[in-house]
């Protein structure tokens, strides 16, 4: 049986692994005879990125090229077993020429790794470890902390976030540094010199919104087990040492996550104080649609990491199509949006607020809380229904990227 070859991209929550994986998707477009096959791992309930990949259209969650494993590390034991059955819907019924893993951020590289290796269908061709640039510049001194923090935690008995985000790297067989357009070269280049030793075999490239060229994934060479093997070892022996499984999944790094959902707005001035006053340093990421009664036609997607957020338009809420007489829609269009509406809330439509919020456990709660007190309460639904105007300090103007 060929084995089909299989490409990691794997990285700390919200490195760009879901910016990645669309840009490798649209190049794929144009290259006669690939078929890339797509396993999404994510840590929340909700299939945020899957739903992100459907929206932008570059891949349908119908398609049975694309499988996702959500709610846990793809890395736990539940995970693996979700991972065999994707496997087999790519690769038997979406006839995948090459599979593309992009894991959930909490996501330990090494029972991954021995999952792929054993598995007789396939491959590994590269593992990407996707670094946020600006994450080790701000939170973890241009990266030179990660190893002395890891090492301590270490030698205290415990693991925590810096020892997954320096195992991540050990892993790779390529480093990709994201976000390098929102640094000067200087910290570029000091992030680069951090991290490298940690990983002295991997290459190290900086990244923005994705551009990698797919031509050179597809090329890499077969990952080498050998070298890290001793490394996945002493992993292993360290948790059985300690009767723990730390590897598995979020849990032993003590972070979770919070589903936040109502069909409500948000209110734009409420929401920006709590982004501004409430952001806490352990909420790692917070992802998903929402909208605002100032936007009510768009539906927005909130993508935060760490201190920092950013604000995309992915589409426009169907009912807000339906509502608007001035497109003239045809008496057959109109029926089938009052279809495809059916069941949803009477009074937004397809409208809602959906998001995951992913932290350490401590201080995760109270910040879920401070974006519930966000929602509009029934006066001002009311007043967003008579039209009335709201305080949205939010940016209004827009930058569309394209890919070339």
């Amino acid at each position: 049986m060929p084995q089909v070859p299989v490409t990691i991209l794997n990285g700390f929550l919200g490195a760009g692994k879901t910016t990645l994986l669309q840009s490798l998707l649209v190049q794929a477009r144009v290259m006669p005879g690939v078929r890339l096959g797509v396993i999404v791992n994510e840590m929340g309930e909700l299939d945020i990125d899957g739903a992100i990949l459907d929206t932008s259209e570059v891949i349908s969650r119908r398609d049975p090229r694309f499988a996702a494993i959500p709610a846990g590390s793809i890395s736990g034991a539940q995970g693996l077993e979700q991972f065999a059955r994707a496997v087999d819907r790519v690769i038997s019924q979406g006839a995948a020429t090459h599979v593309l893993i992009e894991t959930s951020g909490s996501t330990h590289p090494w029972p991954l790794l021995e999952a792929i290796r054993a598995h007789p269908a396939l491959r590994l061709h590269g593992f990407l470890s996707v670094v946020d640039t600006v994450t080790l510049a701000q939170d973890h001194d241009l990266g030179r902390a990660i190893l002395p923090a890891a090492s301590r935690q270490l030698a205290e008995g415990r693991r925590g976030i810096e020892n997954l985000l320096a195992e991540q790297i050990m892993f790779a067989s390529r480093i990709l540094l994201s976000k390098m357009d929102r640094v000067c070269g200087e910290t570029l280049r000091t992030v680069a010199q951090a991290v490298h030793p940690l990983n002295p075999f991997a290459d190290i490239m900086g990244m923005q919104w994705g551009n990698v060229r797919l031509a050179d994934v597809l090329a890499l060479p077969p990952y080498d087990h050998a070298r890290v093997a001793t490394l996945g070892a002493e992993l292993t022996d360290w948790d059985r040492g300690r009767g723990t499984a730390s590897m598995s999944g979020a849990e032993g790094y003590r972070l979770g996550s919070i589903v936040i959902a109502d069909p409500r707005p948000f209110h734009p001035q409420r929401l920006w104080k709590v982004y501004n006053h409430s952001l806490g340093n352990g909420i790692h990421r917070s992802k998903g649609f929402f909208w605002l009664p100032s936007r009510d036609r768009l539906q927005l997607l909130w993508n935060q990491t760490a201190g920092s957020i950013g604000l995309e338009i992915v589409n426009y809420w169907k009912i807000a199509a339906l509502e608007d007489e001035s497109l003239n829609l045809l008496p057959e269009e109109r029926q089938e949006m009052r279809r495809r509406l059916a069941g949803m809330s009477p009074e937004f439509g397809d409208r809602r607020c959906r998001l995951t919020v992913i932290g350490d456990r401590d201080g995760l709660a109270d910040f879920a809380d401070a974006v519930r007190s966000c929602f509009c309460t029934p006066a001002e639904v009311a007043a967003w229904r008579a039209g009335e105007a709201f305080d949205d300090p939010w940016p209004a103007s827009t930058a569309r990227l394209s890919q070339r």
